[in-house]
């Protein structure tokens, strides 16, 4: 039968099945499932055909509940359906699971199984998820390889054709979707082989369809209920025989062979692990390795779980097996054991079989699983009293469950040819390396492998790539541990990790170095140098810098180190190995324009002429030693815990050690100097103007600037900077901008935004890049200087200001966010006007991976220890989850108000009245009802002391924080608010409390790669939406205002800060809901992030974007609430939308609907617009009145209802409509 080699990932081994194999996909996104969509979308946007010679509809839903639905009623409609998904998402389908499987109906979905957030989110791979439906009714089908990914996709296809069960076919998320491998894809033929017409057939003859009406989804009553759940007991029962007769028909065609269980090992073992999922390859390997030496051990690799075959589980255990360990890759706290543990002791009971049984847990979020585990498992096996319910590959010192192993035990083969890439996440590493992966496996003989490490930043961050290649099959599962070839692509990580750890004696260290060749080797560290030393290691260096900027690729120097990587490894004869990547750029970047391909072109040309090698001395010349990860003067689990993860040693860590209810310390953020920038911005005093862009705009909090007295510049070093401060306000005082050099991204978008120029040198402003490394140790003591210099009253401050709102210390600081991130400045901008009072609920996507991503967290506090306090709950429910914490808040001052009503002569009636009475309108009163607070606890301690036995003392001291006001904010992106969520958000922002939204819009699912969303603009090609996105954007904003009592804004920093600044402060003061919708570009929008800001202007200007503010407190004046704040379009969409490379995608692959699309997407924005000018200039009378819609306390007082506020939250007064403090347009007032 046909079929042919091919190399590529799980995602897209199974996306080749599940494709031809069916009519109906509905998908939404969610790591690490999103790619088998992402490819499915593609096809079918390109015509490309099932079986049937049909073009498979895909349909995006607004959620993974959504999408079971859509495939529910698909398949009751007669169509082959599937989706594909993982973690909460496969959560969120459980209610349809139960009814599909109830109702006897055929489908097979693909998971990439991964963890599910209990104390913490994790995004990487194990079975929580599978094991929380293996009770729906769902077959459970597992897959251990790339191959097998693919094989058994089709097989579980197949199976539910025939038996009516319903199935689930998973592999491990990242460990098998995203690893690559060379394999063998099947052919047409071969998927027609094993897909049977007449099962086809019935699910039409199945369907519901008004020419032969059927009653469906009935309510039962105690009388039948029971007996109907029973009658799907035959068609379990059939199932595993059904799948076995598949894998029987794959094996005919292809030689393939599988089993619902499969043995591997010696015919007379007598110890056996029992496992699933990519660890069973892992344990192939070793007992291959162990059975070669005499060991009698073997592993039973289970494929078919559910349902669960006990005959033949029992069939394939050795007779000879003596001891058995279960590992389940899944934690079930409170149960008798992992449940995979469950069902073989049920076995071993209902079969008769006598075998002692142990079983453990692994390898959990991905956790490492390696041979030397697998080694440990079967020495215990070996003891007389083995441990039962154990872990392997972490340090469990609190209830001692884990067991020892020596890490220096290996199965590798000596054929096998080992590699690692330490690369910047963004930076195109890991792209470049699938490449060569494929180049590798197309082009040789050789079998391939290809995975690749990150965090969930994904950009910004450290990605190691481990690459395999050698003659036979590959069945490491596990991470590369010793390497011939190590390359460093970023020379700060030099310092920062332990490169070189795995190099093999005589390997080969390729460098990234932005220095000449002659000053390479006295750079590096001397720990550096030693190891090179011992080691006998082959180094070579290149500036790919530099031949990046000459090629016009900015930092993108991924093909500049793949060609050095293939000319010193000789795997490839250097001129084939050039073409194959010339190739692959051209398939890779080829519709993103031909310019882009021949910068990359010339890059790869250029990369051998600028490579050096780098002599070797035969001692150490370097006189400088890495430098501490943190400072000894850091707190306790900042050294002894965060430290460790930050280099890369957080697998070492003990389980005493991790906080056990997932409680992290804020303030972390700080010790985590990543020096990734190669270039920072320089202040140029002279061409200030003192207007605070730079600060506000920076999207890692790194540039800061300060008003202080001249007093506080003594001591200071000698090259800090600083200016006479402007402004009447101000005489007298000193102005300094100051940079963060070592958390400074190098994204330059300070300089593209700075209004200060030189009018000699235009190009010249007051902000300008300047190489870092001479820079960094002066404008480290710079700043730690400027942060030492107290910062100003926040009572004495304009917060509501630009210049004045970046006087404030932002509490947000240093995110690990994309360089040139548009959303992080408005969360920055959120935390410094009240994050010393800030709740944060936060939606999972890029803000909760930012914002709460191990080791540290930027969220930071002031010099009394106040900060945001933030937690990430779900994806779907931040909007109540937030209202959750706004219900607490009002009810904890409720309470603590009646307190102190009720102990007036304890506290003292002047200041239980000055308590009560306060309005927290501004920082003043904000200030002294703190200070009330400190005495009304002052008085409280006194009072216990002398009388503890009135409850009422401990009761207020407990919530007496509440009577100071607090601000609860839902923050998250548009798939959040606009997709997911937005049930939940809607009817918070119904509910009349205090509750503030802020929606971070991107555009699309930015955190998931790029998926289009409801906010995503016609005419815009983005993941899911391959074809061009062709019908308008969703108006959330205009929605809300509907309701009327909603404070609505639209804000765009890029195009008016001070309006972005006036939206938030009115947004705060607002008594009532909340809504702000920013404008946040992203790097999946296809352009130079360091001129995000300027891309934000042409939005506006083409009208794609209208920024506003509705305040319904106008209404109460009889005031028009809605205030336009963006100028009239002047700028034709069909400009504006070939600046961003989402539409220029579009127009290369189709230019004749991108046009149409385009026309149609001016319309639609000449429509939206005159629909918002016609709403803000309607003129209300007597006649016709607006209705103010300020929460309504006569209405709530009417109905019984209690004040839902609070008097405390602080004056609810008009707004007005007047700017006199700056122009909304430029912001440069202060």
């Amino acid at each position: 039968m046909g079929s042919n080699m091919a190399v590529m990932d799980g995602t897209e081994a199974i996306a080749h099945v599940a494709h031809k194999v069916n009519e109906v996909i509905a998908i939404y996104p969610i790591t690490p499932s999103s790619p088998i969509a992402e490819h499915a979308d593609a096809w079918s946007a390109s015509g490309k055909t099932n079986l049937w010679g049909s073009v498979p509809v895909v349909v995006e839903m607004q959620s993974e509940g959504g999408a079971a639905a859509a495939v529910h009623g698909a398949l009751q409609a007669g169509s082959l359906s599937t989706t594909f998904t993982a973690s909460q998402g496969l959560l969120l389908m459980i209610p349809t699971m139960y009814k599909i499987a109830g109702e006897l109906t055929p489908t097979c979905w693909h998971v990439t199984a991964r963890s599910i957030a209990a104390q913490a989110l994790s995004i990487f791979g194990d079975h929580q998820d599978v094991m929380a439906v293996r009770q729906t009714g769902f077959a459970l089908l597992a897959s251990n390889s790339v191959q097998e990914a693919h094989d058994l996709a089709l097989v579980g296809t197949a199976a539910t054709l025939k038996s009516r069960v319903p199935f689930i076919h998973f592999c491990d998320g990242f460990r098998t979707s995203h690893e690559v491998q060379k394999f063998e894809l099947m052919g047409d033929d071969v998927l027609r082989a094993m897909i049977d017409e007449e099962y086809v057939l019935t699910v039409r003859e199945r369907a519901m369809t008004p020419d032969r009406p059927t009653l469906r989804g009935t309510s039962q009553n105690p009388d039948v209920y029971f007996q109907g759940r029973e009658t799907v007991n035959r068609y379990y029962v059939a199932c595993p025989e059904v799948v076995q007769e598949y894998m029987d028909r794959l094996a005919a065609l292809t030689g393939r062979e599988y089993h619902l269980f499969d043995y591997v090992g010696a015919p007379d073992a007598e110890r056996v692990i029992v496992l699933m999922g990519s660890g069973a390859e892992t344990a192939h390997e070793t007992v291959e390795y162990l059975t070669a030496r005499g060991e009698k051990v073997g592993v039973l690799k289970v494929r078919l779980y559910r349902p669960f075959s006990v005959e033949h589980f029992a069939a394939a255990l050795p007779k000879t097996v003596r001891t058995l360990a279960v590992l389940d890759r899944t934690k079930e706290p409170g149960a008798a054991g992992e449940p995979l543990y469950l069902d073989v002791v049920n076995a071993l009971a209902e079969a008769g079989l006598e075998a002692k049984v142990i079983g453990g847990r692994y390898g959990l979020s991905s956790k490492e699983f390696t041979p030397a585990m697998v080694k440990a498992v079967f020495d215990e096996l070996a003891k007389s009293e083995p441990k039962n319910h154990f872990t392997v590959g972490i340090n469990d010192d609190v209830t001692h469950t884990s067991l020892e192993y020596d890490p220096a035990f290996t199965t590798e083969s000596a054929d096998v040819y080992r590699a690692l890439f330490y690369g910047l996440g963004s930076d195109g590493t890991v792209g470049a390396n699938k490449n060569s992966i494929k180049i590798i496996g197309d082009d040789t003989g050789n079998y391939v492998q290809g995975y690749f490490v990150y965090d969930s930043k994904k950009a910004g961050v450290l990605t190691v790539s481990h690459l395999r290649f050698g003659p036979q099959p590959i069945r490491s599962a596990y991470l590369v541990d010793k390497a011939d070839f190590i390359a460093c692509h970023v020379w700060a990580f030099l310092e920062r990790y332990k490169t070189i750890s795995a190099a093999v004696p005589g390997g080969t260290f390729l460098l990234n170095a932005p220095f000449p060749a002659d000053e390479v080797w006295d750079r590096l560290p001397m720990e550096t140098q030693e190891r090179i030393i011992d080691l006998g290691l082959k180094v070579y260096a290149i500036n790919a810098y530099e031949v990046a900027k000459q090629a016009g690729m900015g930092g993108r120097i991924n093909t500049i180190m793949q060609t050095c990587f293939f000319y010193l490894s000789k795997i490839i004869p250097p001129a084939e190995a050039v073409a194959a990547i010339k190739a692959a750029i051209k398939k890779t970047y080829g519709k993103r324009g031909d310019k882009v391909v021949e910068m990359n072109y010339k890059a790869v040309d250029q990369a051998i002429a600028n490579l050096h090698e780098i002599p070797v001395p035969s001692g150490v010349t370097s006189t400088q030693r890495k430098p501490r990860l943190v400072p000894s003067d850091a707190p306790d689990f900042v050294r002894h815990v965060t430290a460790w993860i930050m280099a890369g040693d957080g697998d070492k860590l003990a389980v005493s050690q991790i906080p056990e209810d997932g409680v992290w310390p804020v303030d972390t953020i700080k010790w985590e100097k990543r020096n990734i920038a190669l270039e920072i911005p320089v202040w140029e005093p002279e061409l200030c103007i003192q207007c605070g862009k730079c600060s506000l705009h920076c999207p890692h909090a790194t540039i800061r600037t300060k008003i202080y007295a001249a007093e506080a510049l003594g001591g200071a070093p000698p090259a800090f900077k600083s200016v006479d401060a402007k402004g009447k306000e101000h005489a007298g005082r000193k102005w300094t901008v100051q940079v963060a050099p070592e958390d400074c991204t190098g994204c330059a978008a300070c300089v593209n935004i700075c209004p200060g120029r030189d009018k000699a040198d235009p190009e010249r402003r007051a902000i300008n890049m300047a190489f870092q490394p001479p820079l960094r140790e002066q404008e480290r003591e710079n700043y730690r200087f400027f942060l030492a210099i107290p910062d100003p009253d926040r009572s004495d401050v304009r917060v509501n200001t630009v210049k004045g709102s970046q006087l404030l210390r932002p509490l947000f600081e240093y995110p690990g966010a994309c360089a040139g991130c548009g959303e992080t400045p408005y969360i920055k901008l959120l935390t410094q006007l009240v994050g010393d009072r800030l709740l944060i609920g936060n939606a999972t996507g890029c803000s909760s991976i930012y914002g709460g991503n191990l080791p540290t967290t930027p969220y930071t506090v002031n010099k009394d220890g106040r900060g945001p306090t933030w937690n990430n709950s779900l994806f779907e429910d931040a909007a109540e989850f937030s209202y959750g914490l706004r219900l607490t808040v009002d009810k904890h001052a409720e309470f603590a108000r009646e307190l102190v009503d009720s102990l007036r002569d304890a506290i003292g009636t002047d200041l239980a009245a000055a308590l009560l009475s306060s309005r927290q309108g501004d920082e003043a009163e904000i200030a002294a009802q703190r200070a009330r607070v400190a005495a009304l606890k002052a008085k409280l301690r006194a009072a216990m002391a002398k009388d503890g036995s009135d409850y009422r003392y401990g009761q207020l001291l407990g919530v007496a924080d509440y009577l100071v006001k607090k601000s609860v904010w839902g923050v998250g992106g548009d798939g959040w608010a606009f997709d997911i969520g937005y049930g939940g958000l809607d009817h918070v922002l119904a509910s009349q409390r205090n509750i503030n939204l802020l929606v971070l819009n991107t555009q699309m699912y930015s955190n998931t790669g790029g998926q289009m969303s409801k906010a995503t603009p016609m005419g815009s090609v983005a993941l899911f939406a391959a074809g061009g996105k062709t019908i308008g954007k969703k108006d959330l904003g205009s929605i809300a205002m509907t309701y009327g009592n909603i404070y609505v804004a639209q804000v765009a920093m890029g195009y008016s800060d001070s309006q972005t600044v006036r939206a938030f402060v009115e947004a705060e003061s607002y008594d009532g809901p909340s809504l702000i919708i920013a404008y946040s570009h992203c790097i999946s929008m296809g352009f130079d992030m360091s001129k995000g800001y300027e891309h934000q202007k042409l939005a506006v200007e083409s009208g794609s974007w209208i920024c506003y503010r509705f305040d319904p407190r106008l209404a109460a004046q009889g005031k028009n609430p809605l205030q336009i704040d963006s100028k009239d379009p002047m700028l034709p969409v069909s400009d504006f939308v070939p600046t961003e490379n989402r539409y220029n995608m579009l127009k290369k692959a189709h230019p004749e609907a991108a046009e149409m699309l385009w026309d149609k997407a001016q319309r639609h924005v000449c429509t939206r617009w005159q629909i918002l000018k016609q709403q803000a200039e309607m003129v209300y009378s007597e006649a016709c009145p607006f209705e103010p819609g300020v929460v309504d306390e006569e209405a709530l007082a009417a109905t019984g209802a209690r004040d839902v506020t609070g008097q405390s939250a602080g004056l609810n007064l008009p707004a007005g409509r007047d700017v006199q403090d700056e122009e909304l347009e430029d912001g440069t007032a202060g």
